[in-house]
């Protein structure tokens, strides 16, 4: 009993361990960082009159859409993928042979004609598999462009968080904006921008009552079935 007791600690040990392993949510690759902050821009020195300044220069006929690192942009956020695959596969092979004797040296007629050998092989396959998949995500947030391309595209990137009692709401969103799809308004929406990351998850206990433990997780991974 002593000894048992002794071996306790050891035996908690590898258990302990496996705490290391719990599973995390797999991480959507959004652009970083996720706001950006107008640097000041950098103009010869000019003569500043009593209206124009040259530090606080845009053009004065200009429409409100985002195109200068700072802006913000309005992204109305409209997903759907769907997609469906029927495979179907089927084999049949047939196949017989036969042979008679006629004459055997030193056997009677009679005898030779019971001799002979026939066989048949029949072999047929049938497989049939299907798989579907459908996924929709609607929303809106309001993004930064974080950088200007050299062909005037923008990137643009933005974060929301609701926090609830003790849970958290993260989006997350960046992608690639070319300035010819911004509507009316400084709105564009999702399906006409590049590069789409778009994070969508939660943090705290609600969360956490989603996930699966680190021993159930541990099992499922060792089960053969």
């Amino acid at each position: 009993m002593n000894r048992l007791r002794k071996l306790l600690p050891f035996s908690l040990l590898p258990i302990a361990l496996l705490t290391g392993c719990v599973t995390t949510s797999p991480k959507v690759d959004v652009a970083e960082p996720t706001q950006a902050r107008p640097s000041a821009a950098a103009y010869a020195p000019v003569n500043n009159g009593a209206i124009f300044q040259a530090g606080g220069y845009r053009p004065l006929y200009e429409t409100h859409r985002a195109r200068m690192v700072g802006d913000i942009i309005t992204v109305n956020i409209s997903e759907a993928v769907s997609a469906k695959q029927v495979t179907t596969s089927s084999i049949e092979k047939k196949g017989s042979v036969s042979s008679a004797i006629t004459a055997v040296p030193l056997v009677r007629l009679d005898q030779v004609a019971k001799l002979g050998a026939a066989g048949s092989a029949d072999n047929k396959f049938d497989g049939t598999g299907s798989t579907a998949a459908t996924g929709n995500f609607t929303g809106t947030i309001t993004a930064t462009v974080t950088e200007v391309l050299p062909n005037g595209h923008l990137i643009v990137a933005g974060e929301k968080q609701i926090g609830v009692s003790k849970n958290v709401d993260v989006l997350r969103f960046s992608g690639q904006v070319d300035p010819a799809s911004i509507q009316p308004g400084n709105t564009v929406l999702s399906s006409q921008i590049a590069n789409v990351r778009i994070e969508h998850m939660g943090r705290g206990a609600q969360q956490d009552a989603q996930g699966i433990g680190w021993l159930a997780h541990f099992f499922l991974s060792i089960s053969p079935f």
